[in-house]
C-alpha cells in the first residue's frame, strides 16, 4: 500500500517536540508499505524508508512555531498549506491519504490530494480546531470563526475515516468515522529506571500560551530546596526565565534528552493553561512521563486526569494554582514509596494501553480498511 501521508511537524528522535509521525511511519515501513511524508523542509530525503518531501519556507519545529504571534503563526501555516498541495499533486497515486492536523490549514492539501488522486482521506485530529485558537483568543474575527468552522466540517465528511487522539477530541468528530487512536509511549526509548541524585521535577514541551509553566515557577518559588528543570522553548520562555528562581534550570534538547531528563526526575508535569478544550488534548509528555514510569502531575480535568487518578499513576492538581502545585510535589518528596509505586503504575499503563508498536498498528488498519 503507497501512504501519502501530510504532517507539518516530522521530528524525529534527533529533534524536539513529538515525534507520532516519524514513529508511525517508520513502522508503517516495516510492514512493507510505502510512505511519503510532505513536511516542512528542505529538499527530498530518506529516513528510515520514508520517503520525506520538504515543502520550503515553513516551519518545521512546532515549539518554533509557538513563539509567533497568532497572525504570523495563521500566515506561515497557510504558506505551508500552499507548498504542500504542490508536493502532494506530484508522485505515484497514493492508496490513501492520512493528513493530520492541527492546523485546519491542513485540509488544503488533504482535500486536494484526495480529489486529485481519487484516492481515500483518512484526517487525523490532534486538537480540536477551530475550537482550540478561538477559545485560546487567536482567532477572534467572527467571520473567520465562522469560515473555520465551515471549512471544519467540509473536511470531516469529505473524509473516509477521522482518527481522534483522546475521547474528548472523538466525542466532537462524526461517530460513525472516528477512531480513537491516542497519542503513545515509546517503550524503548524511555526506560523506568530508579532516578538517582537530589529530588527533581521536570517539564518538558512547549511553552506556548497554552502551556502556563507559570504555576511551575511560582511553585518552585515555595519549594527553594526542589530543583525544578524545565526543556523546551516557545512564546513564553524568555518571559519565565526572567522570573523564574534559582533552583528552576531551563534547558533544549532532543528526544534522547527528554528521556534521560526523565530518567533523572522523582516526576514530571503536564501543565495546560486553564481553557476547556485544553483538557481534550492527548500530550506526548503524559505518555512520554508513563513511559519513563514517573508519577505524572497533571492539571486538566477530564481524560487526563482520570488516567492518573484511576491507575493511580500520579496526581492531579488544580490548573492555575502554584501553592497545589507545591503541596503535590511536597508530598511525592515526603513519600517516596507511594512515588514509586505510582511511577510503576505509570509504566504499566504505558505497555498495557499506549504501546507505540501497538497503537501504530491500529492506525495502520484504519488506513488499510480505507483504502479498501
Amino acid at each position: 500500500m503507497r501512504i501519502l501521508y501530510l504532517h507539518q511537524f516530522f521530528i524525529t528522535r534527533a529533534g524536539g517536540g513529538g515525534t507520532r509521525s516519524y514513529e508511525f511511519a517508520r513502522r508503517f515501513v516495516e510492514r512493507g508499505h510505502g510512505v511519503r511524508m510532505v513536511t516542512a523542509g528542505e529538499g527530498t530525503r530518506t529516513v528510515d524508508g520514508i520517503e520525506v518531501v520538504g515543502v520550503r519556507g515553513a516551519y518545521s519545529d512546532y515549539m518554533q512555531a509557538t513563539a509567533l504571534s497568532n497572525a504570523r503563526r495563521m500566515l506561515a501555516f497557510g504558506r505551508f498549506a500552499l507548498g504542500a498541495t504542490r508536493a502532494a499533486l506530484r508522485g505515484p497515486r497514493p492508496d490513501v491519504i492520512y493528513a493530520s492536523s492541527p492546523p485546519l490549514t491542513m485540509a488544503l492539501p488533504a482535500l486536494v490530494a484526495a480529489a486529485r488522486w481519487r484516492a481515500p482521506l483518512v484526517f487525523e485530529v490532534r486538537d480540536l480546531w477551530p475550537e482550540a485558537p478561538i477559545q485560546m483568543g487567536a482567532l477572534r474575527n467572527r467571520l473567520v470563526q465562522r469560515l473555520a468552522r465551515v471549512v471544519e466540517r467540509f473536511v470531516y465528511s469529505r473524509s473516509t475515516r477521522l482518527i481522534a487522539l483522546s475521547p474528548g477530541i472523538r466525542a466532537g468528530l462524526p461517530q460513525d468515522k472516528a477512531e480513537l487512536v491516542p497519542n503513545s509511549a515509546d517503550l524503548d526509548l524511555f526506560e523506568p529506571n530508579p532516578p538517582g541524585g537530589p529530588f527533581l521535577v521536570s517539564y518538558f514541551g512547549a511553552m506556548g500560551e497554552a502551556n502556563d509553566l507559570t504555576p511551575a515557577v511560582e511553585a518552585a518559588r515555595l519549594l527553594p530546596e526542589v530543583r525544578f528543570v524545565l526543556m523546551g522553548d516557545g512564546k513564553r520562555r524568555e518571559e519565565l526565565e526572567r522570573s523564574a528562581p534559582p533552583n528552576v534550570e531551563f534547558r533544549r534538547g532532543t528526544k534522547a534528552d527528554v528521556a534521560r531528563l526523565a530518567a533523572e526526575s522523582a516526576a514530571c508535569l503536564t501543565l495546560f493553561k486553564d481553557v476547556p478544550v485544553l483538557a481534550t488534548n492527548s500530550p506526548n509528555k503524559l505518555f512520554d512521563t508513563f513511559a519513563a514510569g514517573r508519577p505524572a502531575l497533571v492539571n486538566m480535568d477530564g481524560w487526563m486526569r482520570e488516567l492518573v487518578e484511576q491507575n493511580e499513576a500520579g496526581l492531579y492538581v488544580r490548573a492555575g494554582d502554584a501553592r497545589d502545585l507545591a503541596d503535590k510535589v511536597a508530598w511525592l518528596r515526603d513519600n517516596p514509596e507511594d512515588a514509586k509505586r505510582m511511577g510503576r503504575n505509570a509504566r504499566a499503563l504505558a505497555e498495557r494501553e499506549f504501546s507505540r508498536d501497538e497503537l501504530a498498528a491500529r492506525a495502520l488498519a484504519v488506513l488499510e480498511e480505507a483504502a479498501g
